[in-house]
């Protein structure tokens, strides 16, 4: 299993617009698409309480690369996210790493 944790930074203020966004839509829009997500977060105490924090969950790197492909092309999911910024950009920048488990993690 490899886990893939991305962080979107937003917009200052836009951080609820993005948590309404993979509500109502990219949630079920991954569904469509086999997309599995392990958890999401927001920073309670600290910094950078302007960013969503999730995992998304796959067998392989192969996997990833389909699914996200497909995903992102969906013509649905391209023209929801332009709706869902017609009044402005709603994330900043994104930053993506894909993480591999120890030998002693308890989530494999």
């Amino acid at each position: 299993m490899i886990h893939e944790l991305r962080i979107y930074h937003c917009v200052p203020g836009r951080l609820p617009d993005l948590n309404k966004r993979f509500e109502t839509i990219t949630l079920g829009l991954w569904e469509k698409h086999g997309i599995r997500q392990a958890g999401f977060w927001t920073v309670l105490v600290g910094p950078n309480n302007q960013s969503l924090y999730y995992l998304l969950e796959w067998n392989s790197l192969a996997e990833r690369e389909q699914k996200w492909g497909t995903f992102v092309s969906d013509p649905e999911w391209i023209a929801k996210r332009a709706e869902t910024e017609k009044n402005g950009q709603i994330v900043e920048r994104i930053e993506n790493m894909f993480l591999a488990p120890t030998a002693y993690s308890k989530l494999k």
